[in-house]
């Protein structure tokens, strides 16, 4: 409750009639509230000089400076509490009479967000912040970098609090003005906040899409550009097999800077076809966050889901045909389980092969299914002709050496051959 010796001070401030008395009286007693109270009557006090200096025997262009002063002082306040309660109380003060202050107004809720933040109080922080007036009709000036820059912040806060639908409610705002935004750090912010929450959604291709492109933003620190691209890597693992995937890990596994994190050896494993272990995929796990280990709709992880259908790729590169028996103890579950995971990999044309139910047997058709097959298989053609070009050079090398070291013998054979 405010002070009777301030209420009182306040009161006779209103109903003065000289101009430059009551402007300074009001000064005055704003340098007393704040230096001689704390805590609650600190606060109590400085919503009563807010209603006071508001009121309408005050005038709007009287109470404007005495606003503009208030809101400094305001800003300059050490005890959070006190310009959290104060400040949200100044806030509905101002509410109904929003239209006359419209700077101001915006300039206490930024503070009063800040004070929030600063609290962890997120939630209330972006309610805050959407009350911002951003289409003004009182000819103040709102570009679209202000506008993007406030929406922007509206995002990260539901982003800290796991929202990620009323994030993506406000990025989509920003992205209906984002080509006119200049302001660099606005820009990498709407990145990164696209990247989280198609993390969060778990659309982790497109996640790791955004994170790759972050990454190579020279205005970042080397240390967070890698953190960027050690994230790309893992939604990359953790998105559904099949070409879209392949192209992207293709991506990343040629970017040299990809050795340097700690996800390097599951990408080149998973690049490669090769089949991932238990501990491996551990290892992994062990890094992911909690929403990236949340379970699907079978019971599974997605992380789960990701190594077995990549273990089943893994397994079409090594076989031509296997019964689903062998396929489940492959995968670590059993045959129904292998078949459906197959069946519906095959449906989706993330895999090229047919099921034989009467016999229980995956037969797999070799194709290229990517950008990345390509690659390896015009490698692998490279690679093959060479072993044979090698292997031609070794036989004829070791079929003079019989010939000059074991002539006699040589011509036996050679002549049975011919004979033959």
């Amino acid at each position: 409750m405010a002070s009777s010796r301030i209420t009182s001070q306040l009161s006779q401030l209103e109903t003065t009639s000289n101009a430059q008395q009551r402007s300074d009286g009001y000064l005055n007693a704003l340098e007393n509230i704040i230096t001689s109270f704390s805590g609650s009557d600190l606060s109590a006090n400085l919503i009563a000089y807010i209603q006071s200096i508001l009121a309408d025997s005050i005038g709007v262009i009287h109470s404007r400076p005495l606003l503009s002063n208030f809101v400094e002082r305001y800003g300059k306040l050490s005890n959070n509490h006190v310009k959290i309660e104060a400040g949200a109380a100044a806030v509905d003060v101002l509410a109904p009479k929003i239209v006359s202050y419209e700077q101001h107004d915006t300039d206490l809720k930024n503070m009063l967000a800040n004070a929030y933040e600063q609290d962890e109080d997120f939630t209330n922080s972006a309610k805050t912040l959407q009350t911002i007036v951003l289409d003004s009709s009182q000819g103040r000036n709102v570009s679209d970098d202000d506008k993007a820059r406030v929406w922007m912040r509206i995002c990260r806060c539901y982003l800290e609090e796991d929202d990620p639908t009323n994030a993506l409610s406000h990025l989509n705002k920003v992205k209906n003005v984002i080509h006119s935004v200049t302001d660099q750090t606005t820009r990498l912010q709407f990145q990164l906040s696209q990247a989280r929450i198609n993390d969060s959604q778990r659309n982790f291709l497109d996640a790791s899409a955004s994170y790759l492109a972050l990454s190579t933003e020279q205005i970042i620190d080397e240390e967070e550009r890698l953190q960027a691209l050690s994230a790309s890597i893992t939604c990359a693992v953790l998105a559904p097999a099949g070409p879209p995937r392949a192209r992207q890990l293709g991506k990343l596994y040629k970017d040299d800077r990809a050795t340097s994190t700690p996800e390097h050896s599951i990408l080149e494993k998973i690049f490669l076809d090769r089949l991932l272990s238990p501990s491996e995929v551990a290892a992994f796990a062990s890094g992911l966050k909690e929403h990236q280990l949340a379970k699907t709709s079978d019971g599974s992880t997605v992380l789960d889901k990701a190594v077995l259908e990549h273990n089943l790729l893994a397994t079409s590169r090594l076989y031509q045909n296997i019964p689903l028996a062998s396929l489940g103890a492959l995968l670590g579950v059993d045959a129904d389980r292998a078949e459906s995971y197959a069946a519906a990999m095959i449906e989706s044309n993330r895999l090229s092969g047919s099921i034989d139910q009467i016999t229980g047997t995956v037969h797999f058709f070799p194709t290229a299914l990517d950008a990345r097959s390509v690659v390896l298989e015009t490698r692998d053609l490279r690679t093959w002709e060479g072993n044979v070009q090698g292997l031609a050079e070794e036989v004829e090398r070791v079929t003079t050496l019989l010939q000059r070291e074991e002539a006699g013998w040589y011509e036996r054979v050679a002549g049975t051959a011919m004979a033959a």
